[in-house]
């Protein structure tokens, strides 16, 4: 690996891991506590991240981020690419890591505070999931169009300065909020990905990976192309 490229590919690996598992533990408990515990740990700690990593590697934590800034032609290939493989690797071991440090489902401790079978792994899923689970993955598409909306205004053009963190931050928290309950809110491939293979349930991962690529395609596009800063300029 390019020697330039190496520690903005670490800083990515390093940031999901940390959204990832952050976000996971608090959906493991959102059953306790509601929506609004893995909603406002999700926008925090992503808030949080980008204010400490954001000058190594631009933040993105988040392949369908990195890939709506390759569709929009502000990354090049490789170093897209490279990210996306450091962020599923994050996400996976994340994951792991969450489920290696609790007691095992079956445990007492565990049956008492979710009952038997209730440990949820913290799995980006909803109640349309199962049943309705291209309507979901459509949900998805959707949220992930206003996370990279955000993105790209906020920081790729500049437009909210240094308070970029706080605005894409709050988009993932408001998004969770709106969506948590009836897909789980997951706007993030990585995420989707990494408590899925903790959970032995691959089935939804193909159509949300769809709806998660696919609204972050939209968002770079449209973003890049029609609201860029010089056609919007009067």
């Amino acid at each position: 690996m390019n020697s330039k490229l190496f520690k903005p590919t670490l800083a990515e690996f390093v940031g999901t891991f940390v959204l990832v598992f952050v976000g996971a533990a608090a959906v493991v408990v959102a059953p306790l506590f509601g929506v609004v515990v893995p909603a406002l740990a999700h926008g925090l700690i992503l808030v949080g991240l980008i204010y400490a990593y954001g000058n190594i590697s631009g933040a993105q934590f988040n392949p369908a981020v990195t890939f709506s800034l390759l569709v929009g032609g502000k990354q090049d290939a490789v170093k897209s690419v490279v990210f996306m493989i450091a962020q599923f690797a994050g996400g996976i071991v994340a994951a792991f890591l969450l489920v290696a440090a609790l007691p095992a489902p079956d445990t007492e401790v565990m049956i008492s505070l979710f009952g038997e079978g209730g440990f949820n792994y913290g799995v980006t899923t909803g109640i349309l999931t199962e049943s309705y689970v291209w309507q979901a993955a459509l949900l998805e598409a959707i949220l992930t169009f206003f996370l990279v909306s955000a993105v790209y205004q906020a920081a790729v053009h500049g437009r909210a300065g240094n308070l970029a963190g706080v605005a894409i931050g709050f988009t993932l928290a408001a998004s969770i909020l709106a969506g948590g309950v009836l897909t789980g809110a997951s706007l993030n491939p990585a995420r989707t990905l990494g408590p899925a293979l903790a959970a032995g349930d691959l089935s939804y991962v193909v159509p949300y990976f769809v709806g998660l690529f696919g609204g972050g395609a939209i968002g770079g596009l449209l973003h890049a192309y029609v609201f860029s800063p010089e056609e919007t300029a009067t």
